[in-house]
């Protein structure tokens, strides 16, 4: 019997049987079990990229830079950007040096190959510990999502932690005191019978993440609500763990572990605040789709029509802005969270 925790970092990340680990399954694109919005569309890493070199000239322009993407899938948003940067703001792409994180050996693969034009200009690691940041963005898209969680339940006797075993659930005591502190941290009062996730590993990683960062901004994509809608036992009684196959909901999460994306929505309330603590102050935090617009999504929508040579491309540009900006699209459920960190002795001139 294990905590659901390990048991989720086991599915997810085994080396060798894990689903992000796992060489011979297509996790992407229509083929795959899930597509995430650089797939769907040119636009948002292009947009994204216009809204990186606005944060390069408010960094004063510096000589070098440095892009970090944590989660890489399989290239789309690092092949966007660049290209981006390259074609519309050369000065900006001059001083770039792109870092490609992820713990997944074949996304690194996949990775790799599809930036094999851009040289030692891009570089790739598994340990986010290798990298640091002078000056530049830690950027993520749909990654603390793929935390591994711990699942606990409000019984009669008090918080418990929910458990595996022989692939069915059961209750057991907290197994580590973090969970408590998590409850008590945030004011939580659940229901009797309520079931929420913690996910403490984003304390853990926003933690790595401010120390390897010295001056720059840290961009979070994902979804994810504050926490006291979050864990409103009137909306989510049974937490909101969910699996994806074949662009499907999962039934039963455990039945075949390694077979299928696992997650849980993000607590916003909890990545502020732990951000604040870290000295990552809150610069915007909006739904994708007004994030998109006001970052120029229309603009560059209206630079590639340009380019565009057919009918086809044309159709898929406009449907794909429409899909970032339009309400009730996929963009609207999904937030984005700029959070800013000042080298010190920059904070102590202020």
């Amino acid at each position: 019997m294990i905590t659901f925790h390990d048991w989720m970092k086991r599915a997810l990340y085994d080396p060798i049987s894990g689903y992000y680990q796992r060489t011979d399954r297509e996790r992407w694109g229509r083929a795959g079990d899930y597509r995430t919005s650089p797939e769907r569309s040119t636009l948002f890493a292009a947009t994204f990229a216009r809204y990186f070199a606005r944060l390069y000239e408010e960094l004063g322009r510096p000589r070098e830079w440095t892009i970090v993407e944590c989660g890489s899938g399989r290239g789309d948003f690092a092949a966007g950007v660049l290209h981006t940067l390259a074609r519309q703001f050369p000065l900006v792409f001059d001083a770039t040096r792109y870092v490609v994180y992820d713990v997944s050996l074949d996304a690194l693969r996949r990775t790799r190959e599809r930036l094999v034009d851009y040289g030692d200009r891009v570089k790739f690691s598994s340990s986010f510990d290798e990298i640091w940041v002078d000056n530049g963005i830690v950027f993520s898209n749909e990654l603390l999502d793929a935390f591994p969680v711990h699942r606990v339940v409000q019984t009669e006797q008090g918080l418990a932690e929910l458990y595996v075993d022989a692939n069915s659930w059961s209750e057991g005591p907290l197994s580590t005191p973090r969970l408590m502190e998590f409850y008590a941290d945030y004011g939580l009062e659940l229901a009797i019978g309520q079931t929420i996730e913690i996910n403490l590993e984003i304390d853990d990683w926003f933690a790595r993440v401010a120390g390897n960062l010295a001056n720059g901004f840290v961009i979070t994509v994902d979804y994810g609500a504050e926490s006291i809608q979050l864990y409103d036992p009137t909306l989510r009684p049974n937490g909101t763990l969910r699996g994806f196959w074949r662009h499907k909901f999962v039934d039963d999460v455990l039945a075949h572990p390694g077979e299928c994306d696992i997650t849980a929505s993000v607590n916003w309330t909890q990545v502020k605040t732990v951000g604040e603590r870290l000295g990552l102050k809150v610069v915007n935090f909006a739904s994708q789709d007004k994030f998109l617009l006001n970052a120029g999504l229309l603009t560059e929508l209206e630079y590639q029509l340009g380019l565009a040579q057919t009918e086809a491309e044309k159709v898929a540009l406009t449907t794909g802005a429409k899909d970032m900006i339009l309400p009730g699209g996929m963009a609207s459920s999904f937030q984005v969270l700029v959070q800013r960190r000042v080298k010190e002795e920059d904070e102590n001139v202020a």
